[in-house]
């Protein structure tokens, strides 16, 4: 249990705000509706898939490559990645297909991630996981 009073530990939680302030500022900037975006699906970029990356990076540093936690940590990833992109995506479709079929109850038609986003997500909590363990040396 180490990790939890690491520093390092604080990391992932970072990138999650900051990623979810991201995508905050991109899709007000988009709708032009600032306080409805903080708790919808989907958006750029995939704030989920930078958690689990920078998760993973932080386990990566604190028990090496070959270690099982690493590998544990690069598995829970890749699920979260494939939820994001294929599974939630067929979940937004089925929504659509229901709300055409019925008019009384609203289904979430945007639940999911492009490709694009979750490799953004990625792109950006390596990078921003990558600041904070410079910082913290």
């Amino acid at each position: 249990m180490q990790l939890l009073h690491s520093h390092l530990f604080l990391i992932p939680f970072i990138v999650l705000f900051l990623s979810e302030s991201v995508k905050l500022f991109f899709e007000g900037i988009k709708t032009g509706q600032w306080h409805q975006n903080v708790f919808q699906a989907g958006g750029m970029p995939s704030s989920h898939s930078a958690f689990v990356t920078s998760l993973a990076i932080i386990v990566w540093k604190k028990t090496g490559i070959e270690s099982v936690e690493f590998a544990i940590a690069i598995c829970f990833a890749g699920i979260v990645w494939y939820d994001a992109v294929v599974t939630r995506k067929v979940l937004g479709e089925q929504g659509k297909l229901l709300n055409r079929l019925q008019h009384w109850q609203h289904f979430a038609e945007r639940l999911g991630h492009s490709l694009k986003e979750v490799l953004a997500g990625i792109a950006f909590g390596a990078a921003v996981t990558a600041v904070g363990i410079f910082l913290a040396s």
